[in-house]
C-alpha cells in the first residue's frame, strides 16, 4: 500500500524522535518512553501505518533498562512528542492512547495509600497544598506546620499524577480544599498538570475519560472511574494560586481555608478510610524490669539530670545534658528502658523539663498516669519524685 507524503512525513518525524529517546539513558529508565513503546506494538495490528516504525520501536525496546521513575517530566519529552506526529496521520483516537503509565498503582494499607512526592502534616487537617513542579516551595510551606495544612507535595504529570492525587485526597474525608501553587510546567511537551487539574475542578472529563479545557497535551484519567471524579468536584474545592511562590502567602490562604472549614465530607464508597480509635489509659501498671528514673532540672547550671535506679532503688546512671535529646538517647543506647510505655512517660517527662528549663516554670515530675499512689509515697517504678534545684 502506497503511504501519502503526509503519512512518509509523519512517520519520519515520529521515528527521529524515537531514535533520540533511545539514545537518552533517562528515557530508557523512564515508563512514560516504555508505555510509549507498549501503546505502539499493540496499535500496530489495526494500524498499518505504524508498521514503518517497526525498526526503531524493536531497537528500543532492546535498549530498555529496569525502570526507575513513571515520568521524569524532562524539558523536552519524547514519547508525547512521537504520539503528536503521528497524530494528524492517524486521528483524535489514536492520540487518547498517548498517556504516561497506566498501569493502576496498588493501593497500600492506611493513608495515603498510593506513594508520591508529598510530605503528611496532619490527617484531619481539612487543606491539601500542590506546589506543581516547585519541591523548594513545597517544603517551605510544609516547614511552617499550619495546623490547618493537612499534606502537601508536588505534581509533575496531567495523567497519572493526577489521578493518584484525587485517589490520595478522596481517601480522607477531612480534606475539602486544594490549593494549586508554584509554576505550571511551559515545557516542550507542555505537561500543564496545574491548568489540567484547574480545569478538572471546574469542568469534569467527557466519555473518553479526556478533562474538558485541559491544555497539557495528554489529559487523558485512565485509572479512576467518572464517579469518583464527581465526588471529587462536589467535595473539593480547588483554588488557583498558580504562579504564586511565596510560601507566606500559601500559608495565609490555608488559614482562610481552614477558617471556613465546612466538615468532613461524606466518604467516597471505594475508599478504605483510616477511623479514630479511642484512647485509653492502661488498666494496670506494669514496672519496667530496667529500673526507673528520676528526672531533676538543675536551674544553676543550666541543665537537666537524669537519674536511672534499678528495682531495689540503687542509683546506677546520671545523665546530664541541655536538651531531652541528650538524655533519652544514651538511656536508649544503655538499655536502661525494656518497655514501650516506660519510654513514652520519660519521652513526656523529658520534654516537660525542658520546656520548664527554657522557661523557668515550676517542674515536679509525675507519676504515670495509671499510678494510685499514697500520700507517704515519694518514689514508684515509673519515676515519681519531684526535684527540682534547690528544692
Amino acid at each position: 500500500m502506497t503511504r501519502s507524503i503526509h503519512e512518509e512525513k509523519a512517520l519520519k518525524e515520529a521515528r527521529s524522535l524515537m531514535e533520540k529517546a533511545a539514545a537518552s539513558p533517562k528515557c530508557l529508565a523512564c515508563g512514560c518512553f516504555r508505555q510509549m513503546l507498549t501503546v505502539l506494538e499493540t496499535a500496530v495490528a489495526g494500524e498499518s501505518l505504524l508498521n514503518g516504525l517497526s525498526e526503531a520501536r524493536q531497537k528500543a525496546k532492546s535498549l530498555l533498562v529496569e525502570q526507575q521513575y513513571d515520568c521524569f517530566g524532562c524539558e523536552v519529552c519524547y514519547p508525547p512528542l512521537v504520539f503528536n506526529a503521528l497524530s494528524p496521520a492517524l486521528g483524535e483516537d489514536f492520540a487518547a492512547l498517548a498517556v504516561c503509565p497506566a498501569e493502576p498503582v496498588p493501593e497500600r494499607r492506611g493513608w495515603p495509600p498510593l506513594p508520591g512526592n508529598y510530605q503528611v502534616l496532619r490527617y484531619q487537617a481539612p487543606v491539601a497544598v500542590c506546589s506543581l513542579m516547585d519541591d523548594g516551595l513545597a517544603a517551605a510551606v510544609a516547614a511552617g506546620y499550619e495546623p490547618g495544612l493537612s499534606l502537601v507535595g508536588t505534581l509533575q504529570t496531567e495523567n497519572l499524577g493526577i489521578e493518584r492525587l484525587i485517589q490520595n485526597i478522596l481517601a480522607n474525608p477531612h480534606l475539602r480544599f486544594l490549593i494549586l501553587c508554584g509554576a505550571d510546567s511551559e515545557q516542550a511537551v507542555g505537561h500543564r498538570p496545574g491548568q489540567t487539574l484547574l480545569a478538572l475542578g471546574r469542568h469534569g472529563i467527557n466519555a473518553q475519560g479526556r478533562i474538558i479545557a485541559a491544555q497539557g497535551r495528554r489529559p487523558f484519567l485512565k485509572n479512576i472511574s467518572p464517579e469518583m471524579v464527581a465526588h471529587f468536584r462536589r467535595t473539593v474545592e480547588v483554588l488557583d494560586l498558580i504562579g504564586f511562590v511565596d510560601s507566606g502567602g500559601v500559608i495565609a490562604a490555608i488559614r482562610a481555608c481552614a477558617g471556613r472549614n465546612p466538615g468532613a465530607a461524606a466518604p467516597f464508597s471505594a475508599s478504605r478510610l483510616v477511623e479514630p480509635i479511642k484512647g485509653h489509659l492502661p488498666a494496670r501498671t506494669v514496672t519496667d524490669p530496667a529500673g526507673y528514673f528520676v528526672v531533676y532540672v538543675d536551674r544553676q547550671r543550666g541543665i537537666l539530670s537524669l537519674e536511672h535506679y534499678d528495682n531495689d532503688s540503687v542509683l546506677a546512671v546520671v545523665i546530664e545534658a541541655d536538651q531531652a535529646a541528650g538524655l533519652y538517647t544514651p538511656a536508649i543506647e544503655r538499655g536502661l528502658i525494656s518497655r514501650l510505655d516506660h519510654a513514652a512517660y520519660l519521652g513526656r517527662e523529658l520534654a516537660r523539663a525542658e520546656e520548664a528549663l527554657r522557661t523557668g516554670a515550676p517542674y515536679h515530675q509525675d507519676a504515670a498516669p495509671e499510678e494510685r499512689m499514697l500520700p507517704s509515697q515519694s518514689a514508684a517504678p515509673c519515676g515519681t519524685s519531684c526535684r527540682e534545684s534547690g528544692a
